[in-house]
């Protein structure tokens, strides 16, 4: 055995859970990144705000939880905006959330609804909040999530 072979035999190589898996989730916030340039993001909490944040977003996101009624935070939100994404959790809590706002906000997010139905088919039930999303990432890629850098 050569010395280059052996010293590649005893180095612990990362090898990525799901690179493919991976990638599309960076895909898919990539693209959230670029509609939250002009489109505000509603979260359920700070610590998702917090995840988002931390991965690169910029653009406006409301937390829901900010001591208002959702009558009152759906109000609010109407009269500020004419679109908004829902990227609440897809825990049991979270779905009874996303029900009522979406009910309140009806003709505001329907557009991008796709990418919370994305982001919980990539997540596989690995994760049910928004801000575990980092840690999934650097878990399956082994790096961390950027949603600014983007090659195609």
């Amino acid at each position: 055995m050569s010395p280059h072979d052996r010293q590649r035999r005893n180095k612990k190589e990362f090898v990525p859970l799901d690179w493919e898996r991976a990638e599309k989730i960076r895909e898919v916030l990539h693209y959230l990144y670029e509609i939250n340039k002009f489109v505000p993001i509603i979260v359920e909490g700070r610590r998702d705000k917090k995840a988002l944040r931390e991965i690169g977003f910029d653009g406006e996101i409301i937390i829901l939880h900010s001591g208002k009624s959702i009558y009152e935070f759906s109000e609010t939100i109407a009269n500020r905006f004419e679109k908004v994404v829902l990227l609440i959790d897809w825990d049991e809590k979270g779905e009874e959330l996303y029900s009522k706002i979406g009910e309140n906000l009806q003709g505001m997010w329907e557009d991008f609804a796709s990418i919370r139905e994305l982001l919980k088919i990539l997540c596989q039930k690995e994760i049910l909040e928004i801000e575990e999303i980092p840690s999934l990432f650097h878990r399956i890629a082994g790096q961390s999530l950027d949603v600014k850098q983007w090659q195609e």
